[in-house]
C-alpha cells in the first residue's frame, strides 16, 4: 500500500504576501506608505510572525524596504531606476525572444494565443488585478521555448517591479487598445517565425512603453509635489 501524500497548501505568510503585493500593485498602498507589523496583523487578524515573513518576501522582490523605526515602507523608485529596469527588459527579453522563436512549437503559440485572449478580456472588463499577471504570462509563453531558466526568472522579477507603473499608465492614458494591437502583432511575428522583425518589434514595444510611462510618471509626481 502506497503511503498517503499530503498536498502542500499555500502558507499563511505566502497568502499575506500575495494580498499585500496586489494592494501595492493596484495602487491601494502607495509609494512611501508604511506597513506597520502590528497594524497589518490586526487588519488580517493574524499574529506578527507571518506578517514579518510576508514583508520579507515583499522586500526580496523590491516592493518594500525595511527602515529603522518605520518598519516596511512601500518603495518609491526614482524615474532613473525605472528607466534602467526597462533598459534591462529590452536587452534580456529581446535575447530571450531571439533564442525562443526557432524552438517555438504550435503548442507554445496556441498557449500564447489563449493567454492573449484572456488579457484582452481583462482589458475590456477593466479587471486591473489580472493585467500584470496575464501580461507577464503572455510574454513568458513566447520566451519559455528559449529554455533559459535563470534569465526568465530575472525578467519576471523586473516585470514585477514595473507592473504597478504600467498599470497606472494604462489607467491614466487609456492605452489598452494600443497594447492589444502590439501584442497581436508580436504574436503574429512569432507565429511566422520572423526572428529579426519580431525582435525589432519587441524592442520598439518595450521602448515605447518606457517612454510614455516615464513621461506620465514625471508629470504625475510633479503635480503631487506641487500640492
Amino acid at each position: 500500500m502506497s503511503p498517503s501524500r499530503k498536498i502542500k497548501r499555500q502558507s499563511l505568510p505566502d497568502t499575506l504576501a500575495e494580498s499585500l503585493r496586489e494592494r501595492i500593485l493596484n495602487g491601494e498602498l502607495k509609494e512611501g506608505d508604511a506597513l506597520i507589523q502590528d497594524e497589518v496583523a490586526r487588519e488580517y487578524d493574524v499574529s506578527r510572525m507571518p506578517v514579518r515573513e510576508a514583508l520579507r518576501q515583499l522586500e526580496a522582490c523590491g516592493l518594500v524596504v525595511m527602515k529603522l523605526h518605520k518598519g516596511a515602507v512601500v518603495t518609491s523608485l526614482p524615474t532613473e531606476q525605472i528607466e534602467e529596469l526597462f533598459d534591462l527588459r529590452v536587452g534580456l527579453e529581446c535575447d530571450l525572444l531571439a533564442r525562443a522563436i526557432p524552438r517555438l512549437t504550435d503548442q507554445h503559440v496556441d498557449h500564447a494565443r489563449r493567454v492573449l485572449l484572456e488579457l484582452e478580456k481583462a482589458y475590456e472588463q477593466e479587471d486591473v488585478p489580472s493585467w500584470g499577471r496575464l501580461n507577464w504570462e503572455f510574454h513568458r509563453s513566447v520566451y519559455v521555448a528559449a529554455e533559459r531558466v535563470q534569465t526568465l526568472a530575472v525578467v519576471q522579477g523586473i516585470n514585477l517591479q514595473t507592473d504597478r507603473y504600467i498599470r497606472l499608465h494604462l489607467l491614466l492614458a487609456r492605452t489598452m487598445s494600443e497594447a492589444k494591437r502590439e501584442h497581436r502583432e508580436l504574436l503574429h511575428l512569432c507565429t511566422v517565425r520572423d526572428i529579426d522583425r519580431a525582435v525589432a518589434f519587441l524592442r520598439k514595444h518595450i521602448s515605447n512603453t518606457r517612454r510614455a510611462l516615464l513621461l506620465a510618471l514625471r508629470k504625475s509626481r510633479s503635480i503631487a509635489a506641487a500640492r
